[in-house]
């Protein structure tokens, strides 16, 4: 019989990561999460797989708090931690936070939040563990002192890491996501287990190719996953419209291979498919770049009707996600607007909606996301895609039945 492997999930988000640990038949202990929404989702997720304890093994704290330990403790009580996952908040590692800060995020706090996944890790000493976070941190000083070097020095006390870029590095397209993001994924190997860390990494296995690749460089794989693939068989939407929930429009043999996967025969719903409103010049520019395949530089230059009030206007203020490619990284900030993810039909003249933006990012059509909209948007864009996790997670499982195998030839 198979052994169910334990995880503690720690800045667990609306629960992307674990989403991925879950499909791989993992069995969630503790998840940790401040933002009281994404609580929330994380609860009726636990509650949709069956979980009786969601109340319990959702901790809303602050992982920073002096007595963190005592309540994950109190949780997981004498039950083993096979595995530790999570990713400290990255905006301080991101270029986007450092352009808007302006002392570049040197005094922000959030740069040491690594420190309290390594006081939880070091405490459990769980065979293995994930830690996932944006790129931006191979390249990030504070002080004029590298976080990653930083990180990896605090990491290596009981675990093997790896640290080549090439390695520790993922793109979601490759894992069959709709999405172009790309995320530095630690693995740890406990030290006293004998198992090369680089050979974990060389079981998550690649799916599909990405744009441009080399013709030696799609040997195997399928073909990245695009926008129409992901969205296009979703009802059409005019600024406004939608419902909270509706009737899915189609029938389950109709859908593409993509959508089979994240959608149950059985789902008859489709959830959160609500279109925002937006102001006529925005709905026009929409529209405009959809139909011309404009980037926000050309609409300037074409239509300059259609220019920006604000005199400073990025490039990536505006941009339509085009239906042959896969997404650009979906963000945190469709919270705020969603002027960077222009939905790539003309006729329609907005930007996605929350299940589009789901989709996107790989979750499971009956995953529901609580709180506003507005708190949606910020839960999907700051988690880990699911099929990225469950890529990852399908690894790690291997792996742990590889050790659990050998403890077991050596009894």
């Amino acid at each position: 019989m198979p052994k169910t492997y334990n995880f503690i999930d720690l800045f667990a988000g609306c629960g992307g990561l674990s989403e991925g640990f879950y499909a791989q038949g993992f069995n969630a202990l503790c998840h940790v999460e401040i933002d009281p929404f994404a609580c929330e989702t994380l609860r009726t997720r636990m509650k949709y797989y069956g979980y009786k304890n969601e109340e319990d093994a959702v901790l809303e704290a602050d992982i920073t708090s002096k007595d963190i330990l005592a309540k994950i403790k109190k949780v997981v009580g004498d039950q083993t931690v096979d595995i530790i996952i999570g990713g400290p908040p990255c905006q301080s590692f991101s270029p986007l936070g450092k352009a808007k800060d302006d002392n570049n995020m040197q005094n922000d706090p959030r740069n040491y939040l690594f420190e309290n996944y390594v006081k939880v890790l070091n405490h459990f000493k769980p065979k293995m563990f994930v830690f996932e976070n944006v790129t931006g941190l191979l390249d990030t000083e504070v002080k004029g002192k590298s976080i990653f070097k930083m990180i990896l020095r605090r990491l290596r006390r009981n675990y093997k890491v790896a640290s080549k870029e090439e390695m520790i590095v993922l793109n979601a397209t490759n894992y069959g996501v709709p999405q172009e993001r790309k995320r530095v994924i630690l693995i740890g190997v406990r030290k006293d287990i004998d198992m090369a860390v680089e050979d974990v990494y060389s079981a998550i296995t690649k799916t599909h190719y990405l744009p441009g690749a080399r013709k030696e460089a799609k040997e195997g794989l399928k073909k990245y996953v695009t926008v129409k693939d992901a969205i296009g068989d979703m009802p059409t939407l005019q600024q406004g419209q939608g419902e909270k929930s509706v009737d899915y429009p189609n029938t389950y043999a109709s859908c593409n291979a993509y959508v089979k996967k994240i959608r149950k025969k059985t789902d008859k719903k489709l959830r959160d498919h609500v279109a925002r409103m937006n102001n006529e010049k925005d709905v026009e520019r929409y529209r405009v770049m959809a139909e011309n395949h404009w980037n926000f530089l050309e609409l300037l230059e074409y239509r300059p009707d259609l220019g920006h009030e604000k005199k400073r206007v990025f490039f990536n203020s505006y941009k339509v996600q085009w239906r042959d490619m896969p997404a650009r990284t979906i963000i945190a900030h469709l919270h705020k607007d969603g002027n960077q993810f222009i939905h790539p039909d003309p006729d329609q003249g907005r930007s996605i909606t929350v299940r589009e933006a789901a989709r996107l990012q790989s979750f499971p059509d009956d995953f529901v996301f609580e709180g506003s909209r507005s708190e949606q948007f910020k839960q999907i864009g700051n988690a880990v895609p699911p099929m990225l996790a469950e890529a990852i997670a399908k690894a790690v499982k291997a792996k742990l039945d590889s050790i659990e195998q050998e403890q077991d030839n050596n009894v």
